[in-house]
This record gives structure tokens, sequence and C-alpha cells, in this order.
């Protein structure tokens, strides 16, 4: 591998052994190194690929579970350097159980941070709480960020650029960091490494269900409602929850899992409706290649309220007008539908009898009320509030909070 990785490894494991190899220090000291000589600096790109491609004498390939791909460029007993590439990269929130930094190599990334608060553990590989925002930032290439094993680093990525390149400098294990949580938000975490082939199996069925119409699916996801633990009915539910919602049968299903559980219920119905709308922004990402828009649904998935977008739309672009940037980008992001005019998931209302033609027009005017504060002002016009309904009830809500 690219003699700079051996350089910057053997760096570190000195400077750690002189620490005792103490856990406490390594973020920081990893931190520092990288910085010292970032790779985004003194790392040719096109170098490594070919020298990987060609040379057969490379560190042990381990297999991590990060990366598009992941490439091993240091391999110690105690911590390793990885490279991995993002393609479509989009992170869970999630914590470690790992610690040592990242540094952007190429790309830019949304990165934020999370606590989860008033936790409490329903069996060891589920918990409920209110997951909290505590910070979002820009990460451009050349940034830095140390990783904590365990619950004070909660956080997840969203790659803007294709590729975007981190190089990684961890710890293989952080003993009693585990498990390593993901994060529904707002109320929900699961351990995702958590093997219950039981469920994995009755969830591979009902799509046996699903997929040859079987009349009964609804009837029988019902009845495990009725039976299963909080874990599994959770899990189950999520699974078919979509498939549900087609059927008209959603209602019905969450309503007998809250009445088996009755308090610890509480936060399932917001936690599946936001898994369903970080879902929908993700999938964007197949067919979303523009920098700027993808920067646009990093922010709509990971941010909760209009004012935090607009000062982070402020700060990546400070001569443009933010609500000008965002009817911009909104103006380019319409497209016809076998309904209408969409925007992103939300279609104009077709109880509005409103030629298509004009339609991207009315999109944003009732976008452009809500941006400028007024959307329930006096200058509403009949049929904006419910276009506004329709932008409510799409990914797009953060606008409206």
């Amino acid at each position: 591998m690219n003699s700079y990785f051996e350089k910057l490894g053997q760096t570190v494991l000195e400077r750690w052994r002189e620490q005792n190899f103490s856990l406490e220090v390594f973020p920081e000291l990893t931190r520092i190194a990288i910085d010292e000589t970032p790779p985004s600096e003194n790392v040719d790109i096109d170098e490594m690929i070919h020298e990987f491609l060609f040379n057969d004498e490379q560190p042990f390939q381990g297999e991590s579970g990060f990366g598009q791909p992941e490439l091993i460029a240091f391999n110690d007993t105690r911590f390793y350097i990885q490279i991995l590439f993002w393609l479509e990269g989009t992170t869970e929130i999630h914590q470690h159980e790992f610690s040592g930094a990242f540094h952007v190599m190429r790309g830019s990334s949304v990165h934020s941070e999370f606590d989860f608060v008033n936790a409490r553990s329903v069996t060891p590989h589920i918990r409920i709480g209110d997951l909290r925002v505590k910070r979002i930032e820009l990460l451009e290439t050349g940034s830095t960020v140390p990783i904590t094993s365990g619950r004070e680093c909660i956080h997840s990525l969203f790659h803007l650029d294709t590729p975007s390149i981190t190089v990684v400098i961890r710890t293989h294990h952080d003993p009693g960091t585990g498990p390593q949580y993901n994060y529904l938000p707002p109320h929900i975490a699961i351990d995702p490494l958590h093997s219950d082939t039981l469920t994995a199996r009755r969830k591979q069925l009902l799509d046996v269900l699903e997929a040859t119409e079987d009349r009964h699916y609804a009837t029988f996801v019902n009845k495990m409602m009725e039976q299963l633990d909080f874990e599994r009915g959770f899990n189950t539910l999520r699974h078919a929850m979509t498939h549900l919602q087609e059927l008209d049968e959603w209602d019905e299903a969450l309503a007998m899992f809250q009445n088996k559980h009755g308090e610890l219920a509480l936060g399932v119905p917001d936690t599946l409706d936001e898994c369903l709308r970080r879902e929908t922004i993700s999938q964007m990402r197949h067919f979303i290649v523009n920098p700027e828009h993808r920067f646009f649904l990093a922010l709509l998935m990971n941010v909760q309220n209009r004012s935090d977008i607009i000062s982070l739309i402020t700060q990546r672009f400070p001569s443009s007008s933010p609500i000008d940037t965002i009817l911009g980008w909104a103006e380019e992001l319409m497209e016809p539908s076998d309904f209408g005019i969409s925007l992103l998931d939300a279609t104009f209302p077709e109880s509005l009898d409103i030629d298509i033609e004009e339609q991207s027009e009315w999109f944003i005017v009732a976008l452009k009320q809500a941006l400028d504060g007024d959307a329930d002002g006096d200058e509403l016009v009949e049929g904006i509030s419910e276009i506004q309904a329709a932008l409510k009830a799409s990914c797009l809500r953060p606008l409206f909070s």
C-alpha cells in the first residue's frame, strides 16, 4: 500500500505506545497525526488506486461493513487504517464499538451528531428514548473528526459527492462499548447485528405472501401484533408497514401493536413515519446526482427545522439568498408525473383544477409563503393551503417546522 499510510500508521503506533495504549487519548492522538500531514494533501488518489490494483503486497483485507469499497491501508494488532469510498453512501444514525478519527480525503458531507436522552432498555437489543440533534456541520475536503466509542458519539454522514473518500484510523474493538446501536429517530435504538433468525424467516414468509397477493396478509400481521413481544413486533411491523399501507390496513395493525404494549409503544408511530420519510430521501440519491441537490436532500433528511436549514445553506452559499436558493432548487427538481407536477415526493393536489402548465408556479408560491414565515397569514389565496398540506406530508416537512 502507499508508503504514506505506512508512515502514518507507524507514527500513530509510536505515539500511542508512549501513552500506554490508552483508549481515552486515542481519538485526539489520531486526529493530530492526521492533521499534521493530511491525506487530502499528501495522497495522489489515482496513484493509490493503481498501486492497490497492481501490487499484491497489501495489508490483510478485512470487512468492517463500511465503504463502497473499503481498502485496508495499514494493519496492526491494536488498530488499522481504512480508506472508504462512498458512491451512494448515507450512513444510518449510529454509534461505534471502536474509537479513532476520520478524515475527508475527497468530497464533502453533512455530519450530524445526536444525544439519546430519557433512554431505557426494553431488551438487550432495543431501547426507547428521545433522539435529539446536538450539532450539524458541513465537512469539506480536509476535515478531520475524532470518533469516541460508545453512546457519547452518535452520528450520521450524508455524502454529497460521488465518490466521497474518507480515511479512518480506528481500533479493532473497544471492550464494553457495545452494542453498536443504530438509531431510528425520534425514539428507537436497535442493535443491527443481533441475529433473530426466526423473525428473519417470518419476514421472508410475509414477503412471499405479499408477492403472491395473498388475501390473508393483513390478517396474519394483525394476529402477530397481538402475540409478539415488543422487539419482534416492532421489527415485523416496520417490515410490513409499506405493504399494509398499500392495502389500507396499516391503522389496524399499528393500533393492535399499541394496545398490546401501551406506554412502550408511544413513540413508535412517529418513528415508523420518520423511517419511511428518511428511506424516501435515501432512495432519491439513486437518481439525483447534482451535488447541490444532494446537499438539499441531506438537509431535509438530517435537519429538523427551517431556521437551521437556512443557516446551513447560508454557510455553504454565503453570497446567495438562502430562500431564493431553496426556491431555485425546487424549480429544478420539479417534474411531471402521471397525476400532475411533483416536487420530490410531493404531488400537486388532484382536487385543484389547475392546468399542469401552471402547477409549478403554484408550488413555488406555496413554498415561498412557508419560507417567508407567512404560511398561515392573510395573504393565502384559495388552494395554497391545500398545496402546503401536500408539501408538509412529503420529505419537505422540515421546511414547515
